[in-house]
């Protein structure tokens, strides 16, 4: 039997009072949803460890199965693995967010949607101003990009930028952890206030601030680490695996996945927001299941849209994932021997506008599954699953292994 997962980054919320105390996915028209849950088998999924940040990079890798005290190293060594950047042993690789300052605060962790094509005009300017033999910045997907310190030292207090929106953006500059780590914040710190000077003049943000866009005037770097040693899927579930895929359009899960052994399938309009092409995303992913036998769908839509803390953009991407994505799976997939799971990574509720570390709700179906009580896909409704609570790696081996 062949396996997808479907990921819905960051669709998990809180009861939202003027949507009757209900959460998004309960009240969003979702039937290829429920139709899951209400035929499948459903629980909770406690994807962050005791200790570890909400991160996306944690999230994902720990519902794939891997433990976070063996693998973590921070989104950078995922965003070097996405854009194929190898690095050594000595390579501190950081995720490099273009940001948005106003003033004293941190505007916005995105700088308004920049596109790639501006992302790499501003990084490729860094690198020609402040790179060198030790620093060197590498243009990534949107906003987000890669700055790798030869002999960085990880053990950093750094905030990931968009925990921090409308904040003063001094109190979340990086420092050290450890005395050793001090040189590597000094130099990181520099970087990020001589970014500033040196992007508020840049020609293309003057013409964004002229039609009325946020400029990208200072970098963010956060998410430090080194190379991680991750054992691939295909070793994990050798009977189960011999070839797998992931469909994304975000650089960290794209990592995640090339260091779990998959191959990254890469589908045109796949955006990371709101306005993906969540068709194609669908039809890529029945393509690949006529060849490979694991497939890791993930969509992004509902994340940005909770770290917008907007609750009226987060339903519509909560329902075009269901309408557009999953009901053309399952009608695709009709009699075939695919196992399907449909899950969040973690919740980003839209009154927070960040990610919390609640378990998120599972559903898990394929031919033949008997049925648990469940009627509809949700946080609530998963508390009464036949598969109960589970963590770890309990999860992708009962989805793997049933």
């Amino acid at each position: 039997m062949k396996h997808i997962i479907i990921l819905g980054d960051g669709m998990a919320d809180w009861a939202v009072p003027e949507l009757g105390d209900k959460t998004l996915l309960e009240y969003a028209d979702t039937p290829a949803f429920d139709w899951l849950a209400r035929h499948g088998r459903n629980g909770l999924l406690k994807t962050v460890p005791d200790g570890f940040h909400p991160g996306s990079e944690v999230a994902n890798s720990s519902i794939l199965g891997y433990d976070q005290h063996v693998v973590y190293e921070g989104r950078g060594p995922l965003e070097a693995a996405s854009i194929g950047v190898e690095l050594a042993d000595d390579d501190l690789a950081l995720r490099c967010n273009l940001v948005c300052l106003e003033g004293d605060l941190l505007k916005n962790h995105s700088c308004g949607r920049l596109e790639t094509e501006e992302g790499d005009v501003l990084i490729k300017f860094l690198q020609e101003k402040l790179g060198n033999e030790r620093v060197h910045f590498y243009t990534g997907v949107q906003y987000r990009h890669l700055l790798v310190i030869k002999g960085g030292n990880k053990h950093l207090h750094c905030t990931p930028p968009h925990d921090v929106p409308l904040k003063p953006w001094r109190d979340h500059l990086l420092y050290a952890e450890i005395p050793e780590a001090e040189e590597t914040a000094r130099l990181l710190n520099s970087l990020v206030l001589q970014s500033q000077e040196l992007l508020a003049a840049h020609p293309l943000n003057l013409e964004r601030q002229q039609r009325g866009q946020d400029p990208a005037n200072c970098i963010w770097p956060w998410g430090g680490g080194y190379r991680p040693r991750m054992t691939p899927l295909t070793e994990t579930f050798p009977r189960q695996i011999r070839r797998g895929a992931v469909i994304t359009a975000v650089d960290l899960i794209r990592g995640i996945g090339r260091y779990a052994g998959l191959r990254v399938i890469d589908v045109p309009g796949a955006t990371g927001l709101y306005d993906t092409n969540f068709e194609g995303k669908a039809q890529a992913a029945l393509e690949a299941l006529k060849q490979d036998d694991f497939v890791y769908l993930h969509v992004e839509a509902s994340d940005e849209a909770g770290h917008d803390g907007s609750v009226p953009l987060k339903l519509q991407t909560i329902t075009d994932l269901d309408h557009r994505l999953v009901q053309p799976i399952l009608e695709g997939l009709k009699d075939e021997p695919v196992a399907i799971a449909l899950l969040p990574d973690h919740p980003t509720p839209c009154k927070l506008r960040t990610h919390t570390n609640e378990p998120v709700p599972f559903a898990i179906w394929y031919p033949g599954i008997e049925p648990d009580a469940v009627q509809t896909f949700s946080e609530r409704a998963a508390r009464e699953g036949g598969c109960g609570s589970l963590e770890g790696d309990e999860f992708i081996r009962l989805f793997m292994l049933h």
